[in-house]
């Protein structure tokens, strides 16, 4: 990822975008922040916020009419929040101020004509970027008689106008403020601005004038028609308008550049408020807010936000930031620090199920971002082995002798279809491959062959492009040595590794083809009312999801669905390989998930079944209504552990091979003889570190020939150590 891709895909994140309050502002204060902090009770803290953006901020928080309050997003739901009110609940009792800071002198004089709000405004943003400021006027109060008597004293306006003194703005009272004398000031000022409400454009005789900058045809001479403001704070926003103007003429800057948001705009900012409740305002009033009430109406604040995906993700809320932050982290890892354990952990750590780009309303694919940043510290040698082996070891076995088969019907020499059930239904439960695959033969014609091999997405997930090509281009092999036939997926996932990788078959999912099909049979278990879990795969596949719904509806199975369904589902934690570089997180997002679902789960992914099962949740597969078995309540059925789950793919070959073919498997390895016992503290270690008991088997199994044996002299026991397979793990027995 270079910087322009880091900035395009920062840009498609508007979580950091203004709240509306702020957008619309023409001085851009931070409403939301404000109303956190006064909410909070932290009046000075709040009171700082508006000093940080406001002039004389004593003078204009007391006289904002709350230009704001129609877009506030609170406005739809109650009312908008009283800022205005608020401000000067702020203003008459904050206890301290920030100190007021001017830049050091630039060496430059700037004329202000005029002690209006503008004129004022000019000159307080100007002497605070060390400019020395020249204000003309016929009094320095002469903008005091215009503002509410009832809000601003005469002592109030002075101790803000004194702050000028600290800022190198000087009052030169009782000047003339006619046109002659302010177009004279030229020839001794770098820089010229007229408050318009002393001395307009027009009165200036200027035809040209930029509206967007109040550049006029006169070199450095900045003016304004009183036209161009209608309220209060839009006044002091052009007096902030001509003393940006002037700073960027006497710096040889661009006058325009950057400046699409100076004005009042409209914000990219997304929060859903289609489950806040309405909450009216509190009134205010005739002498203002008290503390107890300000807090109280401070408190309706919605604290706009977007935050829509990590609200919804397990993962992006486990690393407490969002898609924006994400992406310079990662850009960081691949392009400064070239790989940490902490950022690899975390863009390892996406289920790659693409929610978040579902649920943005700018399309921000998280898992896109993450995909390509796995992909590149592969490419550079910078992604840890450990962060994935255990799932290609895993993957290489369902592809192994010992657990995959590719045969045609048995009595056929040739396969119209192939059912490919994936290698986690043949772990997960393999009896319901059998019984699956007896159907399909007998409804089917043209010969139904059988392909029992992984469809290679663990090399995908891990950003393994070259091994995702491998593994491809072994399963096209046996798909050519099958005949090219039509494929019968069952697992969603399979499905969508086969349109990757294997573009040019025919691929059509296990409950299209049930659909038709399953209606001829006769009897199914009675079911009460279940919750359906879409897998996260089969987000984007429409006709997928439809197929099941009408699946279960033919089967007369009554369902309902959570919130997040469908198109919006979650993922059930096993997806990108989370388990295998995050398992605590895995864990998190699987029990997330059963807790969404009301009632006991049917769903039609192997590994949404027993992720849900081992977050606790009674679920069943769609095939455990379809074709039961003797288990009265498959709900209750476990979920296998990982040694169980390989073992499970064996006995799936060897049992079909001899029910279904009439042939003898292979003899199996001679150290599957090693009969082994365990502790249930052993077991639960083994399958947290992922040790197999073929693992614990073949040490032992060596340890029978290995003269290196380390014998415990008081207690007899040996210690042995052995790498089974390409594991990274030693056994030692």
């Amino acid at each position: 990822m270079d910087q322009k891709n880091l900035r395009d895909w920062e840009a498609r994140c508007t979580q950091e975008e203004p709240p509306k309050c702020k957008a619309r502002c023409p001085l851009h204060v931070d409403g939301r922040e404000f109303c956190r902090l006064l909410a909070a009770g932290q009046i000075d803290k709040a009171w700082a916020i508006l000093c940080k953006t406001m002039p004389f901020p004593a003078i204009a928080a007391r006289i904002c009419g709350g230009d704001c309050q129609n877009d506030c997003l609170r406005a739809q739901k109650g009312g908008g929040i009283e800022l205005a009110a608020l401000e000067r609940f702020a203003a008459e009792n904050a206890k301290r101020s920030p100190i007021i800071r001017a830049l050091p002198p630039r060496g430059k004089t700037i004329a202000v004509f005029g002690a209006h709000l503008s004129g004022l405004t000019a000159a307080w943003d100007l002497g605070k970027k060390g400019f020395a400021v020249k204000l003309f006027c016929k009094s320095k109060f002469e903008g005091y008689s215009e503002l509410p008597a009832e809000r601003i004293n005469e002592k109030i306006f002075e101790k803000e106008l004194d702050q000028l003194g600290k800022m190198n703005v000087s009052f030169v009272e009782e000047s003339p403020l006619d046109a002659e004398t302010v177009l004279a000031a030229l020839d001794n000022f770098d820089a010229v601005f007229a408050d318009p409400w002393v001395c307009d454009s027009d009165a200036l005789g200027l035809k040209q004038l930029d509206k967007a900058t109040l550049e006029s045809e006169k070199e450095f001479l900045f003016a304004a028609s009183k036209s161009n403001a209608k309220s209060t704070v839009q006044i002091i926003a052009l007096g902030r308008k001509g003393a940006l103007s002037i700073e960027r003429k006497l710096q040889n800057a661009s006058l325009t550049a950057g400046r699409d948001r100076d004005a009042p705009f409209e914000t990219r900012l997304f929060t859903n408020i289609s489950k806040v409740e309405e909450l009216s305002p509190v009134t205010v009033p005739a002498e203002g807010y008290s503390e107890e009430l300000a807090r109280e109406e401070a408190s309706r604040c919605l604290l706009c936000e977007c935050m829509e995906c990590v609200n919804n993700c397990a993962f992006l809320k486990e690393f407490k930031s969002y898609p924006k932050a994400y992406a310079r982290q990662i850009y960081n890892n691949a392009s400064i620090v070239m790989g940490t354990r902490m950022a690899n952990t975390m863009i390892n750590s996406c289920m790659l199920c693409g929610l978040c780009e579902k649920l943005c309303p700018e399309d921000f694919p998280m898992q896109d971002l993450c995909l390509e940043a796995r992909q590149g510290l592969v490419e550079k040698g910078h992604m840890p082995p450990s962060a994935h082996e255990f799932a290609f070891r895993d993957m290489d076995f369902a592809d192994s002798s010992s657990c995959a088969l590719v045969k045609h019907q048995p009595g056929t020499e040739k396969s119209k279809q192939a059912f490919f059930p994936g290698c986690q239904l043949s772990a997960s439960d393999p009896g319901a491959i059998e019984r699956t695959y007896a159907h399909l033969c007998s409804e089917l014609d043209g010969g139904t062959g059988l392909m029992l091999r992984c469809c290679g997405a663990p090399a995908d997930w891990a950003g393994r492009k070259e091994m995702f090509e491998q593994k491809m281009m072994s399963l096209r092999n046996d798909w050519e040595l099958l005949g090219r036939p039509q494929i019968i997926a069952a697992c969603p996932s399979c499905i969508e590794s086969l349109h990757k990788g294997l573009p040019e078959a025919d691929v059509v999912s296990l409950w299209t083809i049930l659909n038709t099909s399953v209606k001829q049979l006769d009897q199914h278990p009675e079911t009460k009312l279940l919750s359906l879990q879409d897998p996260c795969s089969a987000r984007n596949n429409q006709e997928l999801m439809s197929d099941v719904r009408m699946l279960l509806n033919d089967l007369d199975v009554t369902f309902d669905e959570p919130e997040l369904s469908g198109t919006l589902t979650e993922c059930c934690g096993f997806g990108g390989l989370l388990a295998n570089a995050n398992e605590p997180l895995s864990r998190k997002a699987a029990e997330r998930r059963a807790g969404n679902l009301d009632h006991d789960g049917v769903t039609y992914c192997a590994m949404c079944r027993d992720m849900l099962a081992k977050a606790g949740k009674r679920c069943r597969h769609i095939l455990d209504i379809i074709f039961p078995d003797d288990n009265d309540d498959p709900a209750e059925r476990i979920a296998p552990g990982y040694s169980a789950r390989r073992e499970n793919r064996v006995r799936l070959k060897e049992s079909l091979l001899r029910k279904v073919w009439d042939e003898q498997p292979e003899p199996r390895n001679d150290y599957e003889s090693v009969a082994v016992e365990f502790t249930e503290e052993a077991l639960s270690m083994m399958e947290e570190r992922r040790i197999l008991l073929s693992d614990v088997q073949k040490t032992l199994h060596a340890k029978r020939d290995s003269t290196q044996v380390l014998v415990n002299s008081e207690t007899g026991h040996n210690l042995v150590q052995f790498r089974p397979g390409n594991s990274h793990l030693l056994g030692g027995i």
